[in-house]
Protein backbone atom coordinates (compact mmCIF):
# COMPACT_ATOMS: atom_id res chain seq x y z
CA UNK A 1 0.00 0.00 0.00
CA UNK A 2 1.25 3.76 -0.86
CA UNK A 3 1.31 6.28 1.69
CA UNK A 4 -0.95 8.25 -0.92
CA UNK A 5 -4.32 9.70 -1.46
CA UNK A 6 -5.33 9.75 -5.29
CA UNK A 7 -8.69 11.74 -6.07
CA UNK A 8 -10.28 11.58 -9.75
CA UNK A 9 -12.12 13.84 -11.85
CA UNK A 10 -15.23 12.82 -10.66
CA UNK A 11 -14.78 13.22 -7.17
CA UNK A 12 -13.65 9.40 -5.73
CA UNK A 13 -10.86 9.00 -3.35
CA UNK A 14 -8.82 6.63 -2.55
CA UNK A 15 -6.79 6.56 0.04
CA UNK A 16 -3.49 4.14 0.33
CA UNK A 17 -4.08 2.05 -2.98
CA UNK A 18 -2.43 -0.71 -4.01
CA UNK A 19 -0.12 -0.52 -7.40
CA UNK A 20 -2.74 -2.96 -8.37
CA UNK A 21 -5.13 -0.37 -7.64
CA UNK A 22 -3.73 2.66 -9.00
CA UNK A 23 -2.42 1.13 -11.86
CA UNK A 24 -6.32 0.67 -12.75
CA UNK A 25 -6.76 3.83 -11.75
CA UNK A 26 -4.24 5.32 -14.46
CA UNK A 27 -5.94 2.56 -17.23
CA UNK A 28 -9.09 3.70 -16.80
CA UNK A 29 -8.91 7.64 -17.33
CA UNK A 30 -9.98 9.11 -20.54
CA UNK A 31 -13.73 9.35 -20.56
CA UNK A 32 -15.54 12.45 -20.30
CA UNK A 33 -15.48 12.99 -16.41
CA UNK A 34 -13.01 10.62 -15.45
CA UNK A 35 -9.98 12.56 -17.07
CA UNK A 36 -7.69 12.98 -14.57
CA UNK A 37 -6.12 11.63 -11.46
CA UNK A 38 -4.32 13.74 -8.64
CA UNK A 39 -1.88 12.29 -6.05
CA UNK A 40 -0.60 13.73 -2.86
CA UNK A 41 1.19 12.09 0.04
CA UNK A 42 0.06 11.44 3.65
CA UNK A 43 0.42 13.10 5.05
CA UNK A 44 -0.01 15.68 2.63
CA UNK A 45 2.55 18.29 2.05
CA UNK A 46 2.04 21.88 0.65
CA UNK A 47 2.36 22.09 -3.17
CA UNK A 48 3.64 18.42 -3.73
CA UNK A 49 1.95 16.40 -5.59
CA UNK A 50 1.63 14.45 -8.63
CA UNK A 51 -1.02 14.03 -11.50
CA UNK A 52 -1.48 12.73 -15.13
CA UNK A 53 -4.43 13.87 -17.41
CA UNK A 54 -5.46 12.15 -20.22
CA UNK A 55 -8.06 12.38 -22.92
CA UNK A 56 -9.41 8.97 -25.22
CA UNK A 57 -6.90 8.81 -28.12
CA UNK A 58 -4.62 11.16 -26.67
CA UNK A 59 -1.18 11.33 -24.62
CA UNK A 60 -1.04 11.19 -21.35
CA UNK A 61 0.40 14.31 -19.68
CA UNK A 62 2.02 13.94 -16.33
CA UNK A 63 3.18 16.77 -14.36
CA UNK A 64 4.41 17.17 -10.79
CA UNK A 65 5.34 19.55 -8.36
CA UNK A 66 7.92 20.37 -5.44
CA UNK A 67 6.99 23.27 -3.69
CA UNK A 68 6.68 26.53 -5.37
CA UNK A 69 4.58 27.07 -8.52
CA UNK A 70 7.79 27.88 -10.69
CA UNK A 71 8.77 23.68 -9.68
CA UNK A 72 6.01 22.43 -11.57
CA UNK A 73 6.88 20.18 -14.39
CA UNK A 74 5.42 18.27 -16.92
CA UNK A 75 6.49 15.36 -19.29
CA UNK A 76 3.91 13.36 -21.88
CA UNK A 77 4.04 9.58 -22.25
CA UNK A 78 1.63 7.65 -24.72
CA UNK A 79 0.81 4.23 -22.48
CA UNK A 80 -1.10 3.75 -19.24
CA UNK A 81 1.69 1.27 -17.88
CA UNK A 82 4.18 3.04 -18.22
CA UNK A 83 2.48 6.24 -16.79
CA UNK A 84 1.61 3.77 -13.61
CA UNK A 85 5.00 3.22 -13.46
CA UNK A 86 6.29 6.41 -12.82
CA UNK A 87 3.69 7.17 -10.31
CA UNK A 88 3.90 4.20 -8.62
CA UNK A 89 8.07 4.97 -7.70
CA UNK A 90 6.67 7.99 -6.96
CA UNK A 91 4.06 6.93 -4.20
CA UNK A 92 7.01 4.75 -3.06
CA UNK A 93 8.94 7.69 -2.61
CA UNK A 94 12.25 6.08 -5.10
CA UNK A 95 14.96 8.96 -5.30
CA UNK A 96 14.61 8.76 -8.93
CA UNK A 97 12.10 7.96 -10.05
CA UNK A 98 11.46 10.45 -12.23
CA UNK A 99 14.95 9.59 -14.15
CA UNK A 100 14.61 8.24 -18.01
CA UNK A 101 12.24 10.93 -19.07
CA UNK A 102 11.96 14.14 -20.33
CA UNK A 103 10.82 16.80 -18.13
CA UNK A 104 9.87 20.65 -19.02
CA UNK A 105 8.77 23.49 -16.55
CA UNK A 106 5.53 24.61 -16.83
CA UNK A 107 6.73 28.10 -16.00
CA UNK A 108 4.37 29.23 -13.90
CA UNK A 109 5.40 32.39 -11.95
CA UNK A 110 7.10 32.56 -8.19
CA UNK A 111 3.96 33.30 -5.49
CA UNK A 112 3.62 37.09 -4.66
CA UNK A 113 4.97 37.62 -1.18
CA UNK A 114 2.09 37.69 0.90
CA UNK A 115 1.48 40.52 3.53
CA UNK A 116 2.10 40.17 7.30
CA UNK A 117 -1.25 39.64 9.94
CA UNK A 118 -1.17 41.60 12.77
CA UNK A 119 0.70 40.16 15.98
CA UNK A 120 -2.11 39.75 17.57
CA UNK A 121 -4.47 38.48 14.88
CA UNK A 122 -1.70 36.06 14.21
CA UNK A 123 -0.80 34.68 17.58
CA UNK A 124 -4.98 33.99 17.81
CA UNK A 125 -5.30 32.37 14.84
CA UNK A 126 -1.86 30.01 15.34
CA UNK A 127 -3.21 28.58 18.56
CA UNK A 128 -6.48 27.78 17.17
CA UNK A 129 -4.91 25.83 14.31
CA UNK A 130 -2.56 24.38 16.47
CA UNK A 131 -5.66 22.88 18.73
CA UNK A 132 -7.31 21.28 15.25
CA UNK A 133 -3.68 19.75 14.52
CA UNK A 134 -3.50 18.53 18.07
CA UNK A 135 -7.66 17.18 17.71
CA UNK A 136 -6.08 15.91 13.82
CA UNK A 137 -8.96 15.30 11.66
CA UNK A 138 -8.91 18.66 9.02
CA UNK A 139 -7.12 18.48 6.51
CA UNK A 140 -5.28 22.01 4.95
CA UNK A 141 -8.12 22.99 3.04
CA UNK A 142 -10.60 22.98 6.22
CA UNK A 143 -8.41 24.43 8.60
CA UNK A 144 -7.63 27.54 6.34
CA UNK A 145 -11.06 27.98 5.65
CA UNK A 146 -11.26 27.95 9.89
CA UNK A 147 -8.35 30.66 9.22
CA UNK A 148 -10.68 32.59 7.69
CA UNK A 149 -13.99 32.15 8.65
CA UNK A 150 -14.27 30.46 12.32
CA UNK A 151 -12.08 33.00 14.76
CA UNK A 152 -12.72 36.46 13.86
CA UNK A 153 -15.42 38.33 12.36
CA UNK A 154 -13.98 38.71 8.44
CA UNK A 155 -15.38 42.41 8.87
CA UNK A 156 -13.38 42.98 11.84
CA UNK A 157 -10.00 41.23 11.34
CA UNK A 158 -9.87 40.16 7.22
CA UNK A 159 -8.04 37.45 6.64
CA UNK A 160 -7.33 36.75 3.11
CA UNK A 161 -6.97 33.07 1.14
CA UNK A 162 -3.35 33.46 0.89
CA UNK A 163 -2.41 34.93 4.50
CA UNK A 164 -4.20 32.01 5.56
CA UNK A 165 -2.31 28.96 3.73
CA UNK A 166 0.73 30.52 4.92
CA UNK A 167 0.10 30.40 8.58
CA UNK A 168 -1.96 26.44 7.84
CA UNK A 169 0.80 25.53 6.04
CA UNK A 170 3.51 26.85 8.21
CA UNK A 171 2.01 24.88 11.50
CA UNK A 172 1.30 21.82 9.30
CA UNK A 173 4.83 21.23 8.83
CA UNK A 174 5.42 21.59 12.22
CA UNK A 175 2.96 19.04 13.51
CA UNK A 176 4.38 16.62 10.06
CA UNK A 177 8.09 17.07 11.65
CA UNK A 178 6.68 16.57 15.04
CA UNK A 179 5.13 13.08 13.72
CA UNK A 180 8.43 11.51 12.46
CA UNK A 181 9.49 10.90 15.80
CA UNK A 182 6.68 8.93 16.29
CA UNK A 183 6.71 4.85 16.45
CA UNK A 184 4.15 2.62 16.99
CA UNK A 185 -0.12 2.41 17.10
CA UNK A 186 -1.07 5.55 18.56
CA UNK A 187 -3.87 5.53 20.97
CA UNK A 188 -6.65 7.56 18.21
CA UNK A 189 -5.74 4.98 15.80
CA UNK A 190 -6.79 2.01 18.24
CA UNK A 191 -9.96 4.14 18.27
CA UNK A 192 -10.33 4.22 14.99
CA UNK A 193 -9.60 0.07 14.27
CA UNK A 194 -12.24 -0.46 17.32
CA UNK A 195 -14.67 1.75 15.54
CA UNK A 196 -14.36 0.42 11.82
CA UNK A 197 -15.09 -3.19 13.65
CA UNK A 198 -18.04 -1.84 15.25
CA UNK A 199 -19.15 -0.22 11.87
CA UNK A 200 -18.08 -3.96 10.43
CA UNK A 201 -20.62 -5.39 12.96
CA UNK A 202 -23.47 -3.57 12.51
CA UNK A 203 -23.16 -0.51 15.16
CA UNK A 204 -22.65 2.72 13.08
CA UNK A 205 -19.77 4.21 14.73
CA UNK A 206 -18.43 7.45 13.34
CA UNK A 207 -15.21 9.88 14.94
CA UNK A 208 -15.38 13.78 15.12
CA UNK A 209 -19.11 13.28 14.00
CA UNK A 210 -21.14 16.96 14.44
CA UNK A 211 -20.65 20.13 16.49
CA UNK A 212 -22.46 18.58 19.48
CA UNK A 213 -24.45 15.79 20.97
CA UNK A 214 -27.78 17.31 19.88
CA UNK A 215 -27.24 17.62 16.36
CA UNK A 216 -25.25 13.83 16.70
CA UNK A 217 -27.75 12.07 18.04
CA UNK A 218 -30.31 13.56 15.18
CA UNK A 219 -28.07 13.03 12.16
CA UNK A 220 -26.59 9.47 12.91
CA UNK A 221 -29.67 7.83 11.51
CA UNK A 222 -28.68 9.00 8.25
CA UNK A 223 -25.49 7.65 7.87
CA UNK A 224 -24.87 4.98 5.81
CA UNK A 225 -25.54 1.30 7.59
CA UNK A 226 -28.27 2.74 9.33
CA UNK A 227 -31.24 1.20 8.28
CA UNK A 228 -29.51 -1.90 8.89
CA UNK A 229 -27.79 -1.23 12.29
CA UNK A 230 -28.62 -2.23 15.43
CA UNK A 231 -27.51 0.54 16.98
CA UNK A 232 -24.66 3.52 16.87
CA UNK A 233 -21.69 5.06 19.14
CA UNK A 234 -19.87 8.67 17.88
CA UNK A 235 -17.97 11.31 19.56
CA UNK A 236 -18.15 14.69 18.33
CA UNK A 237 -15.90 17.54 17.58
CA UNK A 238 -16.27 18.89 21.12
CA UNK A 239 -15.36 15.28 22.60
CA UNK A 240 -12.40 15.28 20.43
CA UNK A 241 -11.01 18.33 21.62
CA UNK A 242 -11.50 17.69 25.42
CA UNK A 243 -9.53 13.94 24.36
CA UNK A 244 -6.76 15.85 22.58
CA UNK A 245 -5.64 18.41 25.70
CA UNK A 246 -5.45 15.83 27.71
CA UNK A 247 -8.44 14.88 29.39
CA UNK A 248 -11.29 11.98 28.96
CA UNK A 249 -13.06 11.01 25.31
CA UNK A 250 -16.94 10.43 25.87
CA UNK A 251 -18.71 8.54 23.90
CA UNK A 252 -22.12 8.72 23.06
CA UNK A 253 -23.99 5.97 21.58
CA UNK A 254 -27.79 4.15 21.82
CA UNK A 255 -29.90 1.90 20.00
CA UNK A 256 -32.17 3.04 16.92
CA UNK A 257 -35.00 1.20 18.27
CA UNK A 258 -34.94 3.56 22.00
CA UNK A 259 -35.02 0.73 23.95
CA UNK A 260 -32.91 0.52 26.87
CA UNK A 261 -31.75 -2.74 26.32
CA UNK A 262 -30.58 -2.47 23.20
CA UNK A 263 -28.73 0.79 24.44
CA UNK A 264 -27.20 -1.28 27.19
CA UNK A 265 -26.28 -4.38 24.47
CA UNK A 266 -25.00 -1.57 21.82
CA UNK A 267 -22.98 -0.09 24.86
CA UNK A 268 -21.63 -3.70 25.65
CA UNK A 269 -20.55 -3.73 21.86
CA UNK A 270 -18.52 -0.96 21.64
CA UNK A 271 -17.11 -1.22 25.15
CA UNK A 272 -15.94 -4.79 24.59
CA UNK A 273 -14.20 -3.50 21.05
CA UNK A 274 -12.28 -0.26 22.88
CA UNK A 275 -10.99 -2.82 25.60
CA UNK A 276 -9.89 -5.44 22.89
CA UNK A 277 -7.77 -2.49 21.16
CA UNK A 278 -5.89 -1.99 24.53
CA UNK A 279 -7.91 0.87 25.74
CA UNK A 280 -8.55 1.86 29.18
CA UNK A 281 -12.81 1.91 29.42
CA UNK A 282 -14.80 3.56 32.56
CA UNK A 283 -18.48 2.26 32.15
CA UNK A 284 -20.62 0.07 34.66
CA UNK A 285 -23.35 -0.71 32.15
CA UNK A 286 -25.71 1.70 32.35
CA UNK A 287 -27.61 3.00 29.51
CA UNK A 288 -27.94 6.15 30.84
CA UNK A 289 -24.33 7.04 31.11
CA UNK A 290 -21.90 7.70 28.42
CA UNK A 291 -18.69 5.25 27.71
CA UNK A 292 -15.66 7.14 29.02
CA UNK A 293 -12.11 6.38 27.18
CA UNK A 294 -9.37 7.35 29.85
CA UNK A 295 -5.75 7.95 30.14
CA UNK A 296 -5.18 8.34 26.46
CA UNK A 297 -2.12 10.04 24.36
CA UNK A 298 -3.91 11.72 22.01
CA UNK A 299 -1.47 11.47 19.14
CA UNK A 300 -3.80 11.35 16.00
CA UNK A 301 -1.21 11.18 12.88
CA UNK A 302 -2.39 14.01 9.87
CA UNK A 303 -3.45 12.46 6.21
CA UNK A 304 -5.07 15.37 4.46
Amino acid sequence: MFDIAVETENGEKHVRPSEEDLTGLVRRIGAEGDRFLVLQRIPDLPSVFAQVWHAAGGHFQLEHRVGAPERHFETRLDGPERVAEVLAAWAGGETDWDAGLTWENMGFPAAPAVPELPQEVREELERRVRSLLVCGYDDRARLTRAVQEDVFDPAEHPVSREQAEALVDRLWLERVEEMAGWEGTTDPERITAAFAELDAAGIVAREHFTCCRSCGTAEIGAEDGADRALGFVFFHTRCTEGAADGGTLHLLYGGFDGAAETTAAVGEEVAGALRGQGLSVRWDGDPGQAILVTGLDWRRRLTG
